[in-house]
C-alpha cells in the first residue's frame, strides 16, 4: 500500500486527487495539507512514501517544503503536480530534491503511474526533458575556474567503478535503461544494476538526482 500526502492550497484540488488516489487498491491517502508549512509538519509526523506537491502556496511554497522534506533524510519522495508547466519551476523542484514533475491537466492514468514509479524509486520526468532543463540551467551558472573541480577529484565519484562512471555519464545524456543496455552491449538487468550502484554509492535518492550530480561534477557538459 503506497501512502499519500496531498499538499494544496485548493480545497477542490485535495479533494479531487483523494477521491481518485482512494479508488485505487494499492493507495491510501494519509493527510492533506493546505501549504508548505503544514505539509512539511504532516511529511514528519506520517512519513508517507509520496507526497502530491503543489508549487505556489501561501506562506511556504512547495519548492523550499520539498527542500527541507528531502533534507530531513526520510524516505518520503516528492512528486510536483503544478497549474505552471515551466521549466524554471521544474527544475528549481527537481534541484530541491523531487523525484518527478507534472502538471495538473495531466490524465489520472498518468498521475497515478507517476505516483507508483516515484514510491519505488524511479523518476517521473522523461529524459529529454530532464537534459532540457539541466542544460537551460547550467547555461546560467556563474563560472569561477579557481573552485572547479575535475571528475576525478570530486569524492562523491570516488567509489565508482569505470563502468559506473560509465554509465552514470549516459543517464546525465538522458539515455533510459534500454539505450543503455543496446548501445553499451549489455542486459537491461544488469544495467539496471550498476544504476541501483551507483545511486547507492553516490547518495543519489532516484535517477534525477544521478542526472544533477552527472552535471554538478562536470561529467555532462551543456549541449
Amino acid at each position: 500500500m503506497t501512502t499519500v500526502l496531498i499538499a494544496d492550497d485548493q480545497p477542490l484540488q485535495r479533494f479531487g486527487s483523494r477521491m481518485l488516489l482512494e479508488s485505487q487498491d494499492d493507495m491510501t491517502v494519509v493527510g492533506e495539507a493546505a501549504n508548505g508549512s503544514e505539509a512539511v509538519r504532516m511529511a514528519a509526523e506520517l512519513h508517507p512514501d509520496v507526497v502530491l506537491m503543489d508549487i505556489r502556496m501561501p506562506g511556504l511554497d512547495g519548492i523550499e517544503a520539498t527542500r527541507r522534506i528531502t533534507a530531513a533524510g526520510d524516505r518520503t519522495r516528492i512528486l510536483i503536480v503544478t497549474t505552471f508547466d515551466l521549466d524554471e519551476y521544474a527544475y528549481a523542484g527537481l534541484r530541491a530534491g523531487a523525484s518527478g514533475f507534472l502538471v495538473k491537466d495531466a490524465q489520472p492514468e498518468e498521475l497515478l503511474a507517476g505516483i507508483r514509479a516515484v514510491a519505488t524509486g524511479d523518476a517521473v520526468v522523461a529524459p529529454s526533458l530532464t537534459r532540457r532543463l539541466l542544460d537551460a540551467y547550467v547555461h546560467h551558472l556563474p563560472t569561477d575556474p579557481a573552485t572547479e573541480t575535475s571528475p576525478e577529484e570530486d569524492p562523491r565519484l570516488a567509489s565508482l567503478t569505470d563502468r559506473e562512471r560509465e554509465i552514470l555519464t549516459v543517464i546525465g545524456k538522458g539515455w533510459t535503461n534500454t539505450e543503455i543496455a543496446t548501445r553499451l552491449h549489455l542486459a537491461e538487468s544488469t544495467v539496471k544494476t550498476h544504476v541501483g550502484r551507483i545511486l547507492a554509492k553516490t547518495g543519489s535518492r532516484d535517477r534525477i538526482q544521478a542526472v544533477i550530480l552527472a552535471y554538478d561534477t562536470k561529467l555532462v557538459q551543456p549541449s
